[in-house]
């Protein structure tokens, strides 16, 4: 299992939100996502939930005031021996 960092607040705004879900579409089960923020990614998670529901558990590692960082590691495909996509 690996696991990627990922400093939003240096990636531009406009393309924040859509690198973020591009990098965790391109993981393996198993593997996760470390974003590094200056404020609580919330919004963020809120559209991981709508728009991925159930492909990622979420685990907050630090909350503020200033460094937040959230884990999001994709869930393996039920019946999956980590080896299919």
């Amino acid at each position: 299992m690996k696991e990627f960092v990922i400093e939003a607040q240096k990636i531009e705004p406009m393309h924040r939100h859509s690198y973020i879900f591009e990098s965790f579409d391109n993981l393996e089960g198993g593997d996760s996502l470390v974003i590094v923020n200056n404020h609580d990614p919330l919004p963020l998670l809120r559209q991981f939930g709508e728009s991925r529901p159930n492909q990622f558990v979420d685990e907050y590692l630090e909350k503020g005031p200033s460094v937040w960082k959230l884990r999001l590691t994709k869930k393996k495909k039920e019946g999956c021996c980590g080896f299919c996509e």
